[in-house]
Parts: C-alpha cells; sequence; structure tokens
C-alpha cells in the first residue's frame, strides 16, 4: 500500500537525487573530461563523438530541471533512454559496475530510478508539475 501522507516526500527525495547524479556527471563530463575529451570516449566505444555535447547538456541542465523540479516527469523519461543507451556500453563487461571498463548494474540501477521518477510524478516542491506522462 501507498502512503499518501508520504509519498510525495519520497517522491522529492528521488527526483533530487537523480538530479544531483545527472548534474554531478554532466560537470565531470564538461569540467574533468572536457567536451573534447568526452567526445573522445564516445568514439572509441562506438558512439558518434558529436552526441557528447548533447548528452553533457542534457546532464547539466537536464539535472537542474530534476533538483528545483521543472518538468521532471518528462525529463525523468527521456533520462530512462539516456541512461539505458549509457549502459549498452557496459554490456560486455558483465554486471558488476567494478569489473575492468564497469558493468552495467549502475546504469541500468539508474535508468530504473529515472522511470520511478517518470511515474510517480514530481513530488512536493516542484517549481513547475509535469502534466501526466
Amino acid at each position: 500500500m501507498i502512503d499518501s501522507r508520504t509519498a510525495p516526500y519520497a517522491a522529492f527525495i528521488m527526483r533530487v537525487a537523480l538530479g544531483i547524479m545527472f548534474l554531478a556527471h554532466g560537470l565531470t563530463k564538461l569540467l574533468v573530461f572536457t567536451p573534447a575529451g568526452t567526445a573522445g570516449f564516445f568514439e572509441s566505444v562506438g558512439f558518434p563523438g558529436f552526441l557528447a555535447f548533447p548528452v553533457i547538456a542534457f546532464e547539466v541542465f537536464g539535472g537542474l530541471l530534476l533538483i528545483f523540479g521543472i518538468y521532471a516527469r518528462w525529463v525523468a523519461a527521456v533520462a530512462v533512454v539516456q541512461l539505458f543507451v549509457a549502459a549498452t556500453v557496459h554490456f560486455g563487461n558483465g554486471w558488476s559496475f567494478t569489473n575492468a571498463n564497469g558493468g552495467w548494474e549502475y546504469p541500468i540501477y539508474l535508468s530504473i530510478t529515472a522511470l520511478v521518477v517518470a511515474l510517480l510524478g514530481d513530488g512536493v516542491l516542484a517549481a513547475k508539475r509535469s502534466s501526466r506522462i
């Protein structure tokens, strides 16, 4: 049974945690690996290098939108796809992310987390509520 008194707070916590993760990963790609370095990594795993730029933008801006609760359900729905595609890089490496070149459990877990946010909704303290998906 869902506790309707606490569910909006749970959705808020999950939304903000996912947003922080996206923001951290996007800023790491932008400031540490650099866009050129990220593009080079994308190419090394078989993705077109130019995709690094929209991925960085989505992770930084999408992360902020999730944190502030601006169309969070829609951002999370897009994130499900982005995270699943990211997981495909790791499928051949096995389950554990501690495997060489990282496994697939972490990006799949994040994809599922994004799906939960998309299904649950914005939660409390959302600046601009999403319509239903």
